[in-house]
């Protein structure tokens, strides 16, 4: 049976490396693509990292309810995962992941509840504070912003089934295939 889970945690703290790793590994996972209404960052590529779609294009989707989750994200742009795509992947009966943020993942709980939720979290709060500096693809005001977001981020891993502590790549990957049932 195909089963859906929901990898979140804050910006910075390596989601996207974790998930990444994961598909190296196991390209028969199905990884959700987001849409967001934000503008593509230097290398993002459309259809491949997300579908950026105007603020117009968002809202048809929405009003068609063609979305599972969505939230505005760092009081700037709104993100969201595509419906028809995870029940097609799921009727497939492939693992699906779905890489988003706390709200979001908030909203599949009540959507999908049968959902894995899976938190990934900062070995310490200065090393998130390094790797969101370190990442270079935002200004100092909205790594401030982010890092405002991840403290309640953090304070919400109680609502998750996992929790993988990424401190070391190579374990927290390994940590996530397993958790995954690959």
């Amino acid at each position: 049976m195909a089963q859906v889970n929901v990898v979140s945690g804050p910006a910075g703290v390596g989601k996207g490396t974790l998930v990444a790793g994961v598909l190296q590994r196991h390209p028969e996972v199905w990884l959700s693509v987001s849409v967001t209404t934000r503008a593509p960052r230097p290398g993002e590529i459309d259809g491949v990292h997300y579908h950026f779609l105007s603020e117009q294009q968002f809202d048809e989707l929405l009003a068609a309810d063609g979305l599972l989750e969505w939230a505005l994200v760092h009081g700037s742009a709104r993100y969201g995962t595509p419906r028809e795509p995870v029940e097609r992947a799921v009727a497939e009966g492939r693992t699906v992941v779905l890489e988003i943020e706390l709200q979001g993942a908030r909203q599949i709980r009540r959507t999908w509840p049968d959902a894995a939720f899976i938190f990934v979290a900062p070995p310490s709060w200065d090393e998130l504070v390094n790797r969101l500096a370190g990442r270079n693809t935002e200004t100092a005001a909205q790594r401030e912003r982010r890092l405002q977001t991840a403290r309640g981020e953090l304070a919400a891993q109680a609502e998750f089934d996992h929790v993988i502590v990424n401190a070391d790549l190579g374990q927290a990957t390994d940590e996530l295939v397993s958790l995954l049932g690959l």
